[in-house]
């Protein structure tokens, strides 16, 4: 199953609602952008619609399954008018709301008597419910459009959707049938009193009391029904909640899950091998990198989702002979104007062991992680033949840069995989300490830039040597050491005095736009506040920031960066893009959405969990039977609990009072707090 588009780039198409058998007027090059769409996700089901609520045809609107759109046109008319829009709005992750009124010649005053409902799922249902409140009974006619494309969404995100097919009558519904001998069915309850196939429409007179209200249940199926990955028996995902005096708190963590609920997929391994896409609309092919990530932070809710994806990666991994062994596929991405593409397979390859060592922690049960030691030292083996004894670590091939992000992530697979091996019994991890102690070194020789304000790492050194010195949000990975025993952090590839350096780097407003972390400070050549690498606020990176900052002690840093992050979040609706424009935040503000930005985004639902669960600082070691806190002693949201989480395996709960103070109120059995 894929849902996968290029990264989208340029403004939506401008078309007219196409009738059947007529092709729409080409699109300008580039998908459409989705910033303002409402998209509600079950994967493999997805259902994107504008805030009217009416599906008109247009761009990327539609009921999707499995990257197929099964109805692009939906349109209502009552009483032979469209109903005037009034509010569209998530209200889950899966499902949207959106209300209306209908003005006709027979309401008796200027209030508005007929108010309509549309409560549309992803799994391809819509409730439209019609209420009355004229005092005399009505007779309505009511009469919905329908039309698609059977278009994958590839296609469409590329601007190359084919005309809208014909439809036939199919039982109480309409039916469109592709060439390849897919096809797509709409069923209506009750049943229409009339259909015409020829227009793509159905008609019923409805007849409503006062007072009365008269529902029409929809149903969009394809020739291979689905059930939502999400809504299974097989989800790892369990029902926990976070509370705080903060109101934001509630919301945020509440979206983040059901976000990351409805993106799970399954796998090739049966239906107990789930992972989350990368992000909807544009990124649900494989999993990789993201993957990882998202499922590293979101390791307080279980162990489950993380042992899946990585039993999925476990699979892709190269075995040949030749130089790639070991490594983790993975697509190039963007690394903004001054360094070349960066592979996410090397990314991947390098969270696989950290993901795994610290699942370990959380309570991966043994026969998962025998299971996947063996993978995890093959990304090690890969990781010794691509940089040596101690180097430096590049991109693949003879000139490629070696990045500051990229070196953080290889310190940390050193020594949380040498952890592992230990735990595990197997040899070699006295010699991963000692490459990481290595690896520190040149790092202190060769990447750091000193001035006068102090120093700050460089974000790249060159083939030729030479340091790109400018300010890049991506120096916050060096504050991501990872989780060792008895709640202890592994150390990272800077002392205290550089840690502080780095720490006054990411508070600065050259990177702190007041609603995160940019990737690119402000005034340095290149910078664009919508770039992906070059300006843009990363959600993903801002989490990493801010965990990292509280842990190092920094939390002037951390709760600007939380607050702002916060602040963003309402902005959104709770719902965090995976990115959004990294501008300067002024009083009455707000942030600027991205056009081309996945949402929801699997890193950026599991950020949400991360910086809340970081407020706290849960630092387990299921294997040690402890478990240690380290909330923020500023307590900058006031008091916060959160429920439902898993340690052990079981259902872990805490609460940081006012003052700071932590306590775990459920914890598995025999599981002790420690120090």
């Amino acid at each position: 199953m894929a849902l996968t588009a290029p990264s989208p780039n340029s403004e939506p198409p401008r078309t007219t609602p196409a009738r059947a058998g007529r092709r729409r007027a080409s699109p300008p090059a580039g998908p459409p952008a989705v910033h303002h769409a409402l998209l509600c996700v079950a994967l493999p089901c997805l259902a994107i619609s504008a805030e009217h609520g009416q599906l008109t045809g247009e761009g990327i609107e539609g009921f999707y399954q499995s990257g197929r759109r099964l109805l692009s046109r939906c349109r209502l008319r009552i009483a032979g008018r469209d109903p005037v829009p009034l509010q569209g709005r998530l209200v889950a992750a899966d499902r949207a709301r959106f209300r209306a009124v209908v003005r006709t010649p027979e309401d008796a005053g200027p209030d508005p008597e007929i108010s309509v409902e549309r409560l549309r799922d992803a799994d391809g249902t819509e409730r439209i419910t019609l209420h009355s409140s004229a005092r005399r009974p009505r007779r309505i006619p009511v009469e919905i459009s329908f039309g698609t494309d059977l278009a994958e969404l590839a296609a469409i995100g590329a601007g190359r959707a084919g005309p809208e097919l014909p439809a036939g009558v199919h039982a109480a519904g309409l039916r469109w049938s592709a060439p390849d001998g897919r096809y797509a069915v709409v069923t209506a309850s009750p049943a229409p009193q009339d259909s015409l196939a020829s227009a793509g429409l159905l008609r019923w007179e409805v007849e409503l009391g006062p007072g009365a209200a008269h529902t029409i249940e929809l149903r969009i199926r394809s020739d291979r029904p689905v059930r939502p990955t999400g809504r299974t028996g097989s989800d790892p995902l369990p029902l926990a909640a976070a509370e705080a005096d903060d109101p934001r708190v509630r919301p945020l963590f509440a979206a983040s899950l059901g976000d990351l609920r409805g993106l799970l997929l399954r796998g090739p391994g049966g239906p107990g091998e789930l992972h989350p896409a990368a992000g909807v609309p544009w990124r649900c092919g494989p999993p990789a990198a993201e993957a990882l990530w998202a499922v590293r932070m979101a390791l307080p809710l279980g162990t489950r989702l993380a042992a899946a994806t990585l039993r999925t990666l476990a699979r892709t991994q190269f075995r040949g002979r030749e130089r790639d062994f070991g490594r983790l596929p993975g697509p190039l991405r963007d690394a903004g104007p001054h360094l070349p593409p960066s592979c996410t397979g090397v990314e991947a390859t390098l969270a696989f062991p950290v993901v795994l060592a610290e699942a370990r922690r959380w309570g991966l049960p043994e026969k998962e992680l025998a299971e996947l030691l063996p993978a995890a030292e093959r990304c090690l083996q890969w990781l010794r033949a691509a940089s040596g004894d101690g180097e430096l670590l590049g991109e693949p091939g003879p000139t490629g840069p070696q990045r500051v992000e990229t070196q953080a992530h290889a310190h940390r697979a050193a020594l949380l995989g040498a952890d592992l091996l230990d735990a595990c019994g197997r040899p070699g991890a006295d010699g991963w300490r000692e490459w990481a102690g290595e690896l520190r070194r040149r790092f202190a020789e060769t990447f750091w830039i000193d001035d006068r304000a102090g120093g700050r790492p460089a974000a790249a050194r060159l083939s030729d040597g030479r340091l790109l010195p400018y300010p890049s949000g991506s120096s916050a990975h060096l504050l991501d050491t990872g989780l060792l025993g008895e709640g202890r952090a592994a150390p990272g590839l800077l002392d205290g005095a550089r840690t502080e350096q780095v720490a006054r780097v990411l508070g600065s407003p050259a990177l702190d736009t007041g609603w995160g972390l940019r990737g690119l400070a402000a005034k340095e050549p290149g910078h664009n506040p919508f770039g992906h690498r070059a300006g843009a606020v990363r959600v993903h990176e801002t989490a990493v920031a801010i965990a990292g900052l509280a842990a190092a002690g920094h939390e002037k840093e951390a709760v600007s960066l939380l607050r702002g992050l916060l602040d963003a979040a309402e902005a959104f609706g709770h719902r965090l893009p995976e990115m959004y424009a990294g501008e300067q935040r002024t009083a009455g503000g707000a942030p600027v959405p991205h056009p081309a930005a996945c949402r929801p985004a699997a890193v950026a639902a599991a950020a949400g969990i991360h910086v809340l669960t970081a407020l706290v600082g849960i630092r387990p070691d299921a294997p040690g039977g402890t478990v240690a806190l380290h909330p923020m002693r500023s307590a900058p949201l006031g008091a916060v609990q959160v429920s439902g989480l898993r340690v052990a395996g079981e259902p872990f709960s805490v609460r940081v009072s006012r003052l700071g103070l932590g306590m775990v109120e459920e914890a598995a059995d025999g599981l002790q707090l420690g120090v």
